[in-house]
């Protein structure tokens, strides 16, 4: 009954009279693919997460180089040196979503292996030993100086205590929210089952920031302050193009974030984000989860028609943009096809 786990078609179902109102008012069914120019289809899922990556600013950005299908691993070892990129570091796929197929590497010998499994353009990126991850949905007019911070979501990585007698699969299995991921917690290699750990001892079991590898989204929002919209509105304004969406970030301490000092941008997000604070049942309610994503909505409908109409940017035709979401269906087939194996 907690509707944090249920499917995203029971949050979006229920909206799409709505979406059929904004196209039918917009006289485009992909009226939404102005609202971020620089980004493919203004971020409809099939853009290159690299390409997109390498819009923020330099200071903000992870050291991060690209693994195409056709390259040699052992050129890609080399780019690796060359941008000292150490271990353990992060690779996971160009195009992606909701955390598949994202890995935190330890060694040679497990990129090597990873490479060589898994037949798509990968991202290797340093891992940022920051320790606490969040998602910052932001939104401006085109047109306008100062824009508008609408979620904030702090992630809780999914963790356990020890008590000094139990094994980690006896703790895993007592914890209501572990429990519901064993199955991805068996897969990781430096996790021992068997161990006991001790008593007040935390152990991290997933640093991967997505819902669905355990990890817990916190409402934030009340970390929204003019300071932060002001960091937001320069670092939007240093990214061309982009007007809507979330962007993930690491970081220690939130006051710098606020700041804009000593944070690192994992991902920019575009028309697809979600504000994920939704996702905080014990703060929230299912209905008012479905208002936030129409209240999204008409902020990028605002946003994409001062794009078309005074910034003059074209639509992508109807057919295009339904041709990239089927391509986006087959490649999301074989991505998922390799998780099974």
């Amino acid at each position: 009954m907690n509707w944090e786990y249920w499917p995203s078609s029971f949050f979006y179902l229920p909206n799409l009279p709505y979406a059929f109102y904004l196209a039918t008012k917009a006289k485009h069914p992909a009226f939404f693919s102005v609202a971020n120019p620089s980004i493919k289809s203004s971020g409809n899922g099939t853009e290159s997460k690299f390409e997109t990556l390498n819009l923020i600013p330099t200071n903000y950005k992870p050291k991060t180089i690209l693994h195409k299908s056709t390259d040699g691993i052992l050129d890609t070892l080399k780019q690796l040196v060359e941008e000292k990129i150490e271990y353990p570091l992060i690779a996971k796929p160009d195009i992606g979503f909701r955390g598949l197929l994202v890995k935190k590497i330890e060694n040679e010998f497990e990129l090597k292996s990873y490479i060589q499994k898994y037949d798509i353009n990968i991202i290797i990126q340093e891992y940022i030993n920051y320790k606490n991850e969040c998602g910052i949905f932001y939104h401006r007019h085109p047109n306008e100086e100062k824009g508008a911070i609408t979620s904030i979501t702090l992630k809780k990585f999914l963790n356990i205590t020890g008590d000094g007698s139990s094994t980690l699969l006896s703790l895993i299995l007592k914890n209501q929210r572990a429990s519901l991921y064993l199955d991805i917690l068996k897969n990781k290699a430096h996790l021992n089952l068997n161990r006991v750990l001790d008593k007040n001892e935390e152990l991290v079991l997933s640093v991967i920031g997505n819902h669905s590898k355990g990890t817990q989204f916190v409402n934030g929002n009340h970390l929204i302050t003019k300071q932060l919209e002001a960091t937001f509105d320069d670092l939007s304004k240093s990214i061309k193009g982009w007007f809507y969406g979330r962007i993930d970030l690491k970081y220690n301490d939130f006051s710098e974030v606020e700041n804009g000092e000593n944070f690192k941008i994992l991902e920019i997000n575009g028309i697809i984000s979600e504000p994920t604070h939704i996702y905080d049942a014990q703060n929230s309610t299912y209905f008012k989860a479905l208002k936030s994503i129409r209240n999204h909505w008409k902020y990028l409908y605002n946003i994409s028609m001062i794009n078309h109409q005074e910034n003059k940017i074209p639509y992508k035709s109807s057919r295009e943009f339904i041709n990239e979401i089927v391509e986006l269906r087959t490649y999301t087939k074989k991505v998922k096809s390799y998780s099974d194996l």
